[in-house]
């Protein structure tokens, strides 16, 4: 141990007559403290907030979407396997997607209506995993003619809005129907729900139905077309790179976009939220630092004759300044190591209990999402002692600048 380290140590424990110095070094250290435990708490809480929307998202919604810009796809069949050849493609489904109304007894709602492919759907989608009452298969060509009507799966809350469950019936109204004398007649078709599905998105479970690919094209009249082909890839992070590929490989005439890219505004909302946020509570280390400074400079006030003694004795300007450094660097590391373990151990508890709830109304989660980011921790503890020791340069230049004949005079 240096003799800088020794003396800041004896320094730090102050006697009973500098008890207010003490206080006020306790003081400094909660303060470090609760700053880095509300940093990581917050950000944990915002790392999982972005990273559960994310995956509900990409739970209802595939990883790229490949269209035909300006009209439907007709030989989708093989636009498919030139995209399934894409390194990086796991797999790949047709979909059909319209606005239309439903109806069920006396209530009806706009939902947005999509069709898929039961066979290859799963394989790029999560909805089979949501579903909480009947199965995707219900949708499939041989359960259609078994029952000799189309099968439609709709969202939780939609099924209690049209107070519809499974074996009850709905009515398809689509506005874009034929040209008649009367004028335009809107398409009708009934069908059968024969799965409820449940992805915790209030904006999915409430306007979201699903039919199979062949029921949506008769009923909006596309035959044997698609509105496009949804992708997806064994890494979400580059699907953007990979949307680039496919983009090259199907010519200008095809448009490809990644999920990050449909949903930019969303997560560029969220990140800037997240920034913000750790502007706002560094804001508490800041004020922490503060009571380093005012700590460190009552000591160099009060030990001014003690330093006069080290100068006299030999001890250079940077031996001095490191003293200060040292005593500054001390309390706030220890600070960062209380605040650090805190913010741990309550994300833990928030995690393990999750007794803090969530109108799923508002919210696309029931509990508050908890996920800790290390690269979070580093920053933030990397931050509360970088703003520690830059409090500890002015207090430590003080000290450094005690004159030893001056000091002993008075």
């Amino acid at each position: 141990m240096g003799f800088e380290t020794f003396i800041c140590l004896r320094y730090i424990k102050a006697k009973k007559k500098h008890g207010f110095i003490s206080l006020i070094t306790v003081i400094s250290v909660a303060g470090v403290a609760v700053g880095v435990m509300a940093l990581i708490v917050v950000l944990a809480v915002m790392t999982g907030f972005t990273s559960e929307l994310r995956d509900k998202i990409l739970g209802v919604n595939s990883h790229i979407v490949v269209q035909k810009a300006g009209g439907v796809i007709y030989d989708y069949t093989a636009l498919m396997e030139v995209i399934q050849k894409e390194k990086g493609v796991v797999s790949v489904t047709p979909y059909i997607y319209a606005q239309t109304m439903v109806t069920a007894g006396s209530g009806g709602t706009g939902v947005v209506l999509r069709g898929i492919d039961p066979e290859s759907a799963p394989s790029v989608l999560a909805l089979p995993k949501h579903i909480t009452r009947g199965s995707l298969s219900g949708i499939s060509a041989a359960a259609e003619s078994e029952r000799k009507i189309p099968g439609i799966i709709i969202g939780k809350h939609l099924s209690r809005e049209l107070r519809a469950g499974i074996g009850d019936r709905l009515r398809l109204l689509s506005p874009a129907g034929p040209l008649t004398p009367m004028g335009v007649m809107p398409r009708i078709k009934t069908c059968e729900v024969v799965a409820v599905f449940d992805t915790g998105m209030y904006e999915y479970d409430s306007s979201l139905a699903y039919v199979s690919l062949p029921t949506a094209q008769q009923f909006l009249d596309m035959q044997e077309a698609v509105h496009g082909i949804e992708v997806k890839v064994d890494d979400i992070y580059q699907a953007y790179t990979i949307a680039g590929h496919i983009q090259r490989s199907l010519g200008s005439s095809f448009v490809a976009k990644d999920w990050m890219l449909m949903n930019q505004n969303l997560f560029s909302a969220l990140k800037l939220e997240k920034t913000a946020m750790f502007i706002v509570l560094a804001l508490i280390i800041i004020v922490a630092a503060f009571n380093i400074i005012s700590t460190l400079i009552m000591v160099v006030i009060e030990k001014g004759r003690e330093i006069a003694i080290l100068k006299a004795m030999g001890a250079t300007s940077k031996n001095i300044m490191r003293i200060f450094i040292y005593e500054g660097l001390i309390i706030g590391c220890s600070g960062m190591v209380l605040g650090v373990l805190g913010g741990l151990g309550l994300c833990k508890i928030l995690s393990k209990y999750q007794f803090i709830k969530l109108p799923s109304d508002v919210y696309p989660m029931t509990t508050l999402p908890v996920l800790i980011n290390p690269l979070d921790i580093i920053i933030v503890a990397v931050s509360a002692v970088l703003i520690t020791f830059l409090a500890t340069l002015y207090p430590s230049w003080r000290a450094s600048q005690v004159q030893p004949a001056e000091a002993l005079r008075y």
